[in-house]
């Protein structure tokens, strides 16, 4: 299956921690531009957090069925993170790649790596980091739905992202992007997408 025939516009691919907010760079990103932007639905083995809905922000599977679909080679990328799968369905991809807008995918560094080296989709990649370690811990502390367990798992996971991230740079990143202020960020992403992308859908 060809992703890439499908695709009318470059993928933003969005990468950092979590609890760095990404999540809520991308809904500003949507909501201010509802006609340039599609999301595309990461798969996940995961249970669903208290607010979400299975299809709009994740497709919440049994992993044992994850398992063989990756095996029939459906997913784009796929990774193992905090005890779950997380993964890209191609499917996922075309179905927003269709509409003719900027598919956007939130996925972890390994599978921005996937993706990347298989040169099965022509990107931009912009990796976000927290302002401090601390930072982090205290916005993912503050969500209230982590255990101490969760926590300190997500943590570890994070030092580990945005080590790999810094070693990988900008000789891979198009960009990368400090949420220190929320607003200052989300500027700095939209001229990525001028950029990297096309100017006319942040116009």
């Amino acid at each position: 299956m060809s992703t890439t025939s499908a695709t009318r516009v470059k993928p933003l691919i969005i990468v950092g921690p979590s609890g760095v907010g990404k999540g809520t760079l991308i809904e500003k990103l949507k909501k201010n531009y509802p006609n340039s932007f599609g999301f595309s639905v990461s798969h996940t083995t995961r249970d669903p957090r208290p607010g979400e809905e299975n299809g709009v922000h994740y497709h919440f599977v049994e992993k044992s069925l994850m398992e063989q679909e990756i095996a029939d080679g459906k997913f784009l990328e796929h990774a193992n993170v905090h005890l779950n799968i997380y993964g890209t369905s191609f499917k996922a991809v075309d179905d927003v790649a269709s509409k003719g807008v900027c598919c956007i995918l939130d996925i972890d560094i390994q599978g921005a790596e996937i993706v990347k080296n298989s040169g099965k989709l022509d990107c931009a990649y912009v990796f976000i980091q927290p302002p401090s370690i601390s930072e982090l811990e205290r916005r993912l502390r503050g969500r209230g739905t982590e255990t101490e367990e969760a926590v300190t798992k997500r943590m570890q996971n994070a030092t580990k992202e945005i080590e790999r991230g810094e070693k990988l740079g900008s000789a891979f990143f198009d960009a990368i992007i400090v949420n220190d202020t929320l607003e200052v960020a989300y500027e700095k992403l939209k001229d990525v997408v001028a950029t990297r992308i096309s100017n006319e859908l942040v116009v």
